[in-house]
């Protein structure tokens, strides 16, 4: 149990990082469209280089899962449709929302209640993609 808040504390954490960099700012959003400013390519780029970091130092120390077992990282497959229209589904909902699924909850813990419609959108999605996945080209 203390675990779990532990998580839900580091996800706060995280939430209040993402405001006040302005990762949830739809105008910030906007410019990185446009290619107007650094600023959201910093901030994705950084965090690439934390995730890369991070996956290489659990790999390197043999982390455990939360429940106590082996982590297991499986390579994805490499294949084009995957990436491409993947990408492209990402890119539309994320230019026609003006905001990526993580700064969702941002904007909703900012006191934004009708990003709740785009969340549930997002929920509705997620669900259809898990019932068609066998079917679609990966």
């Amino acid at each position: 149990m203390m675990k779990r808040v532990i998580f839900i504390l580091l996800g706060v954490l995280f939430g209040i990082v993402m405001y006040k960099a302005e990762a949830a700012s739809w105008f910030r959003i906007y410019e990185m469209f446009k290619f107007q400013s650094f600023h959201m390519y910093g901030f994705i780029g950084s965090a690439l280089v934390v995730g890369v970091i991070g996956i290489q130092l659990f790999k390197r120390f043999g982390t455990k899962t939360i429940e106590g077992g082996d982590l297991e990282l499986k390579p994805k497959d490499k294949t084009v449709p995957r990436y491409l229209i993947g990408g492209i589904f990402f890119g539309l909902g994320w230019a026609l929302v003006g905001a990526c699924p993580g700064p969702l909850f941002v904007l909703l813990g900012t006191g934004l209640f009708s990003i709740g419609i785009v969340i549930i959108g997002a929920l509705i999605g997620t669900y259809i993609y898990g019932v068609v996945r066998s079917k679609l080209p990966h």
